[in-house]
Order: C-alpha cells, then structure tokens, then sequence
C-alpha cells in the first residue's frame, strides 16, 4: 500500500513552471487521499486563472503515475482557502525572497 509520505516525495518533483519550485514547499497541495489504486490530490494555484494550470495538473498525474504505480490519478483544483505565501515552507520563502 502506499504512504503519503511516499505521495508527498513524489509531488517535490512536480515545479510550478513560473516560479521553478516546488508545489509542496508552495503550499499548494491541500490534501492527498489513497485508495485501493488510486491517488486523489486536492491542489490550488498561486492565482486564479493562472494560464500554467493545465501543465500543472498533467505533471501530478504523470509524475504520481510514474513514481508510484498506480492506474489512477485524480486532482481537484481547490480555490478555499486561498493561496497565500505563508502557506510555504521556509525554503520555498527564502528563495522568494519573503521574511523566514
């Protein structure tokens, strides 16, 4: 059965295009559930309408599916709560530029 922690280690590799960092240290993965072959993920996006959307989601579903094995992905785009920066790890906000 896989772990979250392993889902989690799998979505480092998935950057947000623009920013080139991660969508776990961005804080925009809200929540991971497993089943029984399957992998659904709630995400949201530093803005709405935020044009990289597409390749964003296409990245999770390739990256899940390729690390882990499994026959199903699902992603849910989430809009509350909102997205800020304070949603992101340390690192993520040193590399921004914002206060650590």
């Amino acid at each position: 059965m896989i772990e979250e922690k392993q889902v989690i280690q799998s979505l480092r590799k998935v950057l947000d295009p623009e920013l080139m960092i991660n969508i776990i240290d961005l804080g925009l993965v809200y929540d991971i559930r497993l089943g029984e072959g399957i992998i659904e993920v709630d995400y949201t996006l530093t803005y709405p309408g935020c044009p990289l959307a597409p390749e964003i989601e296409r990245n999770i579903i390739k990256t899940l599916k390729e690390d882990l094995e499994v026959e199903k992905v699902r992603t849910f785009t989430v809009w509350s709560p909102p997205w800020n920066p304070v949603r992101m790890s340390e690192e993520a906000r040193f590399a921004m530029g914002y206060p650590v």
